[in-house]
């Protein structure tokens, strides 16, 4: 599969090994372009730089460029993270469910999902919120983000692909939920809610996003209504995702709080989980922001007998992390952090290159 959401990448599930861990993925569209206008004194360092970075297309593919390596060197990602084949831009290489999403904090993802649309079969932006209003009533927020005309845009450059925005539980009080899923009318009215705006708004169902909000309580209840939910959608022709957090905890040998038995039981159900395999380490512990040993546990945890692996969307981060020794902290290297204009037109993933000088990636 041809990235275009980083510095050009393939990824490639030939092994067996990758072929069982990666069934289904999602990507994360958290990329950016940095776009900037310099000044005449900047005009020296500009004619430099042009030496550096390719910003037009490219005819080969990344395999032929030679840069599906083992030691990536981060000279190739600063010159080739803007360039891209044209060629293969809406050319599948991978036969599985590729979900994306589209998010607030970078919005050339939309240019991204019209361009390289079908390499994904669904495509997810962060746009809702559903909310608890009052007894048996729901209301779904961030619909002033929808834009029909980028649906259109989209569905016209990817025949086939589904629309499924995330619907993020929010604001939801432990009473809000212990009233919900004690009720199975609080549960019809939740979905007829849903369904309404799906096909009011001409979507093709949601990314629910649900389990982390309610922690370790009241799993058999939450169970019980993602099921109904899922039926009231199917009912109306519409896909039913769940985010899941992942099946050991970072850093330990620990069962998370989604493992096995509920995966047993909503994944007859459910038309996917969008497993979150990412962000690993801690701001005290700076390391891999997603080993692959900790990955291939997360699935092999939830379904060690490869009965639904089809239905596990893997969480791949196409994003760094940035620590800071004397804050204690960390941040993604992503769009919202490139530099603003005027800043020579040098992006922050040069800027760390530049400040660590790594021998590679």
């Amino acid at each position: 599969m041809e990235c275009p959401l980083a510095p050009e990448v393939e990824l490639h599930c030939d092994t067996p090994t990758m072929r069982t861990l990666l069934s289904t993925l999602w990507l994360a569209l958290a990329c950016s372009s940095v776009h900037t206008t310099l000044s005449k004194s900047d005009a020296k360092k500009a004619a430099s730089k042009t030496l550096l970075e390719k910003t037009q297309f490219s005819e080969k593919p990344v395999q032929d460029r030679g840069l599906v390596v083992m030691d990536l060197r981060a000279e190739d990602v600063v010159l080739e993270h803007r360039s891209y084949c044209s060629a293969k831009a809406r050319e599948r290489h991978f036969a599985g469910d590729v979900l994306g999403y589209v998010t607030p904090w970078n919005s050339h993802g939309y240019d991204v999902a019209k361009v390289f649309g079908s390499k994904f079969t669904h495509i997810s932006p962060v746009w809702l919120q559903l909310k608890r209003r009052g007894r048996e009533m729901f209301e779904v927020t961030g619909l002033h983000d929808v834009d029909q005309g980028w649906l259109r845009a989209v569905r016209k450059q990817a025949k086939g692909l589904r629309i499924v925005p995330r619907l993020l539980f929010e604001d939801w009080t432990h009473d809000d939920f212990r009233n919900v899923l004690d009720s199975e009318d609080e549960i019809e009215e939740l979905g007829k809610t849903m369904v309404q705006v799906a096909k009011s708004q001409h979507f093709d169902g949601f990314v629910v996003e649900v389990w982390s909000q309610l922690l370790s309580q009241k799993h058999v209840g939450l169970i019980h209504m993602l099921t109904h939910l899922a039926e009231a959608l199917h009912q109306a022709r519409l896909l039913a995702i769940l985010v899941i957090p992942p099946a050991v905890t970072p850093g330990t040998d620990q069962l998370g709080m989604f493992t096995h038995k509920e995966f047993e039981q909503l994944a007859p159900v459910l038309d996917g989980f969008s497993l979150m395999t990412y962000d690993y380490p801690t701001a005290q512990q700076p390391g891999p922001n997603a080993p692959l040993s900790w990955v291939r546990a997360c699935v092999q945890v939830l379904d060690p007998k490869s009965k639904w692996r089809s239905k596990i969307l893997l969480g791949l981060n196409l994003y760094g992390m940035d620590y800071a020794a004397s804050r204690d902290a960390r941040e993604p290297v992503i769009g919202a952090r490139c530099p603003a204009q005027g800043d020579s037109g040098q992006s922050r993933v040069q800027s760390l290159g530049s400040q660590h000088q790594p021998p590679g990636l």
